[in-house]
């Protein structure tokens, strides 16, 4: 059985809109929230969670999330987390190799971009705001922006109504979790992979393309070829 280290890029084409996941894709901002979560775990009298267990249960929106983790108090836990994660996520929030790069090559070809994420949208658009990318996306949706979040279909809608385009295999999602490629396949568009993929739902959901980096990928985008143009 071929495995993801076991994947070969062979894409002919570069799409005509490429959806972003945010947090790991194209930002590094986990350990931030990883102790706003923790902030709010111990403040209930939960075990805070390990780096390993962190990077393997934070995917899902807080909507999602924190009922099951909460309960009846998942409220009183939101705001805490909130509360934290709103006075230190810019102070820490660094971009990842080759992501401005990357934007900005899709972006020299007049590929449309958007961001569909399980952050919360405010939160997500103060820190494109800070970064100076808002410029690159047509929308940014975050959880709770839609009427379901990822891996949902109603927030990839959202992220491609500007443009007018319809989910399909013109379009790719880019993003480094297994609920990422679940999007992706759920929504009938292309799944790319950022990074090593480690999560238990790859098996299910596997990305038809696979790049380490950012970085790795602005290759491919700054070699051109034509865009894919789909008939509506």
């Amino acid at each position: 059985m071929t495995g993801l280290a076991d994947i070969v890029d062979t894409v002919p084409v570069l799409p005509r809109a490429v959806l972003y996941d945010w947090d790991n894709t194209l930002v590094d901002n986990w350990g931030t929230v990883r102790a706003a979560l923790n902030h709010a775990l111990v403040s209930f009298g939960h075990e805070p969670w390990s780096e390993a267990e962190a990077r393997e249960r934070i995917k899902q929106s807080l909507r999602d999330s924190f009922p099951r983790i909460f309960g009846e108090r998942w409220t009183d836990a939101r705001d805490l987390f909130y509360a934290y994660f709103e006075s230190h996520h810019i102070d820490h929030l660094r971009p990842l190799l080759g992501a401005e790069s990357l934007l900005r090559s899709f972006a020299e070809r007049g590929i449309y971009q958007a961001v569909v994420s399980n952050k919360t949208g405010r939160f997500l658009r103060a820190e494109a705001d800070a970064l100076g990318w808002t410029r690159y996306f047509g929308r940014l949706v975050g959880a709770q922006d839609a009427p379901f979040d990822k891996p949902h279909i109603a927030p990839v809608r959202m992220a491609l109504e500007p443009a007018g385009i319809e989910p399909g295999p013109d379009v790719w999602f880019l993003g480094d979790a297994d609920i990422d490629m679940e999007c992706a396949h759920g929504a009938g568009i292309v799944p790319v992979l950022i990074g090593s993929g480690e999560g238990s739902g790859f098996g299910r959901f596997p990305p038809t393309h696979r790049y380490d980096t950012c970085h790795a990928l602005c290759g491919l985008v700054g070699r051109g070829g034509d865009t894919i143009s789909v008939e509506q």
